[in-house]
């Protein structure tokens, strides 16, 4: 992509989360995400009522009288965004793919963080880690990460879930609020995985989809493509019992994907290649506050 084609885009896509943004975030986005993470302030001592589990033992033992630790509201969020490049991201049956989506998506997140003069950060992802920014300020920092996004050439198609996870803990030590990104295409064990980062950030699922993907048009013999593995299959588009077996099979993918997040205490919402962004975003807020 030429210099100016891409600081053209760039722009644009600024331009409209901007729009967004206000739209979206006016006063949502502190009941949605601020207050979420705690930060240690000081020790004091004890009083009647305090919670046991608040108890500085080691202070405690040096002075040998009941020390608790304080804690208050982190006022600087850092926001990450982990965000998936695969294969499968590429397909899309409207005006915007899957990768696409989230491209506008990142924009919204990424401005509404600078607005709110937090820190935003992103992992890109495939099978492996394909780029890290690491979380900052500005609107600068935050071009910068959209730039990536729109020129990264991924070196694999495929899918691993767990990793990108993994690498978000091992590099972000303090408490996060983190926006996983992905069609969630992957036959990775994600169960454990979710659990342990759930329980040390924020973590919240975007799953795209495109409503393409439920359905197969009447065209007689097809070859379908899977983007990830490389395998073209054909299959006959005319035949109801497909066409039935096709859907099923997304449709219960998806609903392994709900329950997975939903039993590890992730914050889900799906959001379509079709669809507009606002609405499920809205959608997410109020299901957060």
């Amino acid at each position: 992509m030429e210099v100016t084609e891409l600081f053209s885009r760039v722009r644009k896509l600024e331009i409209k989360a901007k729009g967004l943004t206000r739209h979206i975030f006016s006063g949502e986005y502190h009941s949605a995400f601020k207050g979420r993470g705690m930060a240690f302030s000081e020790v004091r001592n004890y009083q009647l009522g305090d919670e046991v589990r608040t108890i500085d033992w080691n202070v405690t033992a040096r002075y040998n009288t009941p020390f608790v630790k304080v804690f208050e509201e982190e006022r600087e969020l850092t926001v990450m965004l982990v965000i998936d490049v695969s294969g499968s991201t590429d397909f899309g049956s409207t005006n915007r793919s899957k990768r696409e989506t989230s491209l506008e998506l990142a924009a919204i997140l990424i401005f509404s963080a600078i607005s709110n003069k937090d820190k935003v950060g992103a992992i890109l992802f495939t099978d492996g880690i394909e780029h890290y920014v690491p979380p900052g300020k500005g609107r600068q920092h935050g071009l910068r990460i959209l730039r990536e996004l729109i020129e990264i050439k991924p070196t694999s198609n495929a899918t691993n879930l767990v990793e990108p996870l993994s690498f978000l803990r091992n590099t972000q030590k303090k408490r996060t609020t983190t926006f996983l990104i992905s069609d969630f295409i992957t036959d990775e064990e994600l169960q454990e995985s979710l659990r342990i980062t759930a329980k040390r950030h924020d973590l919240i699922a975007i799953q795209l989809h495109d409503d393409a993907e439920f359905m197969l048009p009447s065209l007689g013999y097809l070859p379908i493509y899977h983007a990830e593995t490389g395998e073209t299959t054909w299959v006959n588009s005319n035949s109801t019992a497909i066409k039935t077996r096709y859907k099923d099979s997304h449709t219960k993918q998806g609903e392994q994907i709900k329950y997975l997040l939903k039993k590890n205490g992730v914050d889900h919402v799906e959001i379509s290649t079709a669809d507009d962004l606002v609405k499920p975003l809205i959608k997410l807020f109020q299901l957060r506050k």
